[in-house]
């Protein structure tokens, strides 16, 4: 794995400056390896690759690209166990979520973006015999997070091939290792020189370099709310399209005569999958009084059996990606303890044998009201917070009193009735009992938690322009 150098038109190229980024394991904090931090100089080669090769690979015939796009995915199944290995020391995610879940997201990603290919069309015509085309929007930056690597990556790079756009991706300098292999099997694979290029860099060392840079013409990025206004400034200059999947603080709501136990365990998968670090992760929970005492005593039982170890002996829960995570995940759950919310498990307790690297125990508040920190503020970690309520209008307030919209929950034992209640959460997405996620329907979300979709035909169309040809039948 070369981790010395950035891949940019075709090959393997050197840094143009000399500072250097330490990749942590987050279960030992020992270090992995050092990149290369890249410099302005080392953006404007990695962009003007990509505005050298877009001419000629949007010219591509789609079934020449489709066929990129099957190869592609046919080694990030082959390098799956590599990939799932990569992810799991640089950012902490047990072995068994890694091989089963993260690193398979990309041949995901890649397989929904070729089965839509062969029902797409770039073109149609009105009534008036206007003829519509669906071009490729440019060249991209496509900046992307650590907590799902992979995932992050394909659903931005997948559909942009397809597009056919070029790009250039600035993976997260906490998880990088597996966009090195993805880079490598874009080699494999014959894309061609300049259409997919890779730097590595920290946001203040070149973000503002690739998102205010002339000659990108778009910008996905996927992160915290914070980093995506600072991108949103950066790209207003040049009117460049900029899609952006930010935070969340979702909201589940319990109505109706549940199953208690079968709940309670989904509640709980819903919020500490992948140690809580997931953008629609379930944060709050609403409760009817009178189930609140019986479903949060059994979510308290299963969040105390989960696993908490290291990433390579498969347990429920690995370390969390990083010191300055783990400190402000930390810091969140002591100013629940501060506020008054009650603590159910968990907590700030590290187990011994896990005292050198970043865990943290999953834990759970209950008593919590919606003035408390814990309840309106993205804490992107293993921590969920249970809160009463007496009529389901207030429920649904309380969900929606957030400034972020990405993902909500519903559990009830009346499916019309759960709907109904999704209908009126102001999220991009809601999960009614336990329903996972679906490639080919869009994801993103309201509110601070971002504009735009990803995923399936949603995605692919925030890569594309629209061009209208009037007497073009």
């Amino acid at each position: 794995m070369n981790t010395q150098q950035f891949y940019i038109n075709g090959k393997w190229v050197d840094p143009l400056g000399s500072q250097t980024i330490e990749v942590i394991d987050p279960a030992t904090k020992n270090v992995i390896c050092h990149l290369p931090n890249a410099t302005p100089m080392d953006v404007d080669a990695a962009v003007m690759a990509a505005k050298n090769a877009f001419g000629s690979y949007s010219a591509l015939p789609l079934k020449e690209r489709v066929q990129l796009l099957e190869d592609i995915n046919g080694l990030l199944i082959k390098r799956n166990d590599e990939i799932a290995a990569a992810i799991s020391i640089e950012m902490g995610a047990p072995i068994g979520l890694s091989k089963g879940a993260q690193a398979p997201s990309g041949s995901q990603h890649f397989s929904a973006i070729i089965e839509l290919m062969k029902t797409y069309s770039f073109s149609k015509t009105t009534n008036q015999g206007t003829l519509i085309r669906k071009e490729p929007i440019g060249p991209c930056a496509l900046i992307t997070p650590w907590n799902w690597p992979m995932n992050q990556i394909a659903t931005k790079v997948a559909p942009a091939l397809a597009a056919g756009c070029t790009m250039v991706l600035k993976p997260s300098e906490i998880a990088p290792l597996n966009a090195i292999i993805l880079a490598e099997i874009c080699h494999e694979a014959g894309l061609p020189a300049g259409v997919f290029n890779l730097i590595h860099g920290t946001g203040a060392s070149i973000g503002d370099s690739l998102t205010s840079h002339k000659d990108i013409d778009m910008v996905s990025f996927t992160g915290s709310t914070r980093a995506g206004i600072a991108i949103s400034n950066s790209a207003a200059p040049t009117i460049k399209r900029v899609a952006l999947e930010l935070g969340g603080k979702s909201a589940g709501i319990v109505h109706g005569n549940i199953d208690i136990k079968n709940v309670a365990k989904q509640i709980v998968d819903s919020a500490m999958l992948n140690s809580g670090q997931s953008c629609n992760a379930l944060t709050r929970l609403l409760i009817p009084a009178n189930q609140y005492d019986e479903l949060s005593n059994e979510i308290a039982n299963c969040a105390q059996a989960l696993s908490l170890g290291m990433p390579d002996t498969s347990p429920d829960l690995g370390p969390v990606a990083s010191s300055i995570h783990f400190e402000k995940v930390r810091q969140y759950i002591q100013s629940g303890m501060q506020s008054g919310a009650t603590l159910l498990t968990g907590g700030l307790d590290i187990p011994a044998e896990l005292q050198q690297g970043y865990f943290v125990k999953p834990t759970i508040f209950g008593d919590v009201t919606d003035k408390m920190s814990i309840a309106r503020e993205e804490i992107f970690g293993p921590v969920l917070c249970l809160m009463k309520y007496d009529k389901l209008p207030d429920a649904i307030d309380i969900a929606n009193d957030s400034e972020y919209g990405l993902s909500g929950y519903v559990w009830s034992d009346n499916h019309q009735e759960a709907v109904k209640i999704a209908d009126q959460l102001r999220t991009g997405m809601v999960h009614i009992n336990g329903a996972g996620l679906d490639s080919n329907a869009p994801f993103g979300g309201f509110k601070m938690s971002g504009n735009g979709r990803e995923w399936g035909e949603f995605g692919l169309g925030e890569f594309l322009e629209y061009k209208s040809i009037y007497g073009g039948q």
